[in-house]
């Protein structure tokens, strides 16, 4: 299989179990392996959350940020657009901008493998 990379939009004080939860269910989901995952990316405003770090840090993988009027770029690949995510971050949807705009920097071009998927306070979507 080919890399891929996470975008992980939540709520503050998400518990980075609850993020690993989810990440693992869209794998399974998928059929992928969390050996091809190279990244996890969210937005700028999420810099200081401890759930995201310690997913990264368990993982193994960078956690790269992205300011929102870089994430807003990807608005016309996303599945699901938000109105109260642009009214707080400037983008339409976290998860799914987020994992575009990682592998679009790490592979020159991107498209959603898996769109945005929902587990309590998390969203996460997967692209290659």
């Amino acid at each position: 299989m080919q890399a891929f990379y996470a975008g992980i939009g939540c709520r503050r004080g998400c518990p980075a179990d609850t993020l690993h939860h989810l990440l693992r269910q869209a794998l399974d989901h998928q059929g992928l392996a969390l050996a091809d995952l190279r990244g996890i990316a969210s937005i700028s405003l999420k810099a200081d959350e401890p759930g995201l770090q310690a997913l990264a840090e368990r993982l193994g993988v960078p956690l790269v940020l992205y300011h929102g009027t870089q994430l807003q770029a990807y608005a016309p690949l996303l599945s699901h657009r938000s109105a109260a995510a642009h009214a707080h971050t400037g983008c339409w949807g976290v998860a799914e901008s987020a994992a575009l705009a990682l592998a679009s920097q790490r592979l020159g071009t991107a498209s959603l493998l898996l769109p945005r998927q929902v587990l309590g306070q998390a969203t996460l979507a997967l692209a290659c």
